[in-house]
């Protein structure tokens, strides 16, 4: 059902939601932002998910924060769009709204704050909305803000459905995504979603990666997939060591929608870093640790 493939290694960044001096969505600066991480080599665009601030977002803010995204990326990398719902209706329109956008595919979690009361409700929830899906979905396993995660049985299911691609696994728990990877169609796509486990998923067999801190450090993730397709070992590891899991463990401590918009901004890839609450940004030695840590990122390069 997809007119788009990633390489094995392939790296997108759920991109902030830059904002100007009177609060709302810089548009100007998003498409900057976009083309500058096109430019860079990163294989696709994920706009309006967590890093970007999706549930702060209105809903014409989020049509525009993709239609930004898609006319920004022109064509050269694929842009899957955050659909995420607590509804089947909601997750449909979102997913109509990204489609009329342009968006190539949409990002679809589980219901949060009301969860399911067992696999079967996970099950009907995904199945309704794979079936009137207007474009391919990407799955979004993130128990830390949904509040549970995709059951196993559940993914194997869902995901032999034609209108259903792949799956951005963010359960931090490597043998989830050792499952996902076993569990599903070899054409299925599986992302990792935390930063740090790249590396360490690759020999379990997923495809790539979609990482918050990318979008700070696209070369540092651009050589890992080099490196990756290249079977240098030794190369991916010193990446992943040196420059990754130190930047994502610094970051860790703020949260990833303010630490990358300060990374981001400290590269100059946004103007302003600003957040919308309940998120704050990091102290005056918060900032200028996470931007240490970037430039460290860099210098291994």
């Amino acid at each position: 059902m997809t007119d788009f493939e990633f390489p094995y290694g392939a790296v997108s960044p759920p991109i902030v939601t830059p904002f100007d001096a009177d609060g709302g969505v810089d548009a100007d600066a998003l498409a900057s932002h976009v083309s500058t991480l096109v430019d860079a080599g990163l294989d696709g665009m994920v706009p309006c998910g967590t890093t970007g601030e999706f549930a702060s977002l209105t809903d014409a803010e989020r049509r525009a924060v993709v239609e930004t995204t898609v006319e920004a990326a022109d064509g050269r990398v694929p842009v899957i769009a955050g659909a995420a719902d607590t509804t089947v209706s909601g997750a449909l329109d979102r997913l109509r709204v990204a489609d009329a956008a342009g968006a190539d595919a949409g990002l679809v979690t589980l219901p949060y704050y009301h969860n399911s009361t067992s696999p079967a409700g996970q099950r009907a929830f995904l199945d309704a909305v794979a079936d009137d899906a207007p474009l391919p979905v990407f799955l979004y396993d993130i128990p830390s803000t949904v509040g549970e995660a995709i059951d196993p049985d559940v993914l194997a299911a869902v995901a032999e459905r034609e209108s259903v691609v792949g799956l951005k696994d963010t359960s931090g728990d490597i043998s989830a995504v050792d499952a996902a990877v076993d569990l599903t169609p070899d054409e299925f796509t599986v992302f990792q979603g935390v930063d740090a486990l790249l590396y360490p998923s690759a020999s379990l067999g997923v495809d790539g990666g979609i990482h918050a801190l990318s979008q700070a450090i696209p070369e540092v993730f651009v050589a890992l997939g080099e490196a990756l397709r290249a079977g240098d070992d030794d190369r991916a590891l010193e990446l992943h060591r040196r420059a990754i899991a130190p930047l994502f463990d610094r970051c860790g401590d703020h949260g990833f929608a303010p630490a990358a918009k300060v990374a981001a901004a400290h590269r100059g890839f946004v103007p302003d870093p600003r957040v919308r609450p309940p998120l704050t940004l990091p102290d005056e030695v918060g900032r200028e640790a996470i931007a240490a840590d970037v430039d460290a990122a860099l210098d291994v390069v």
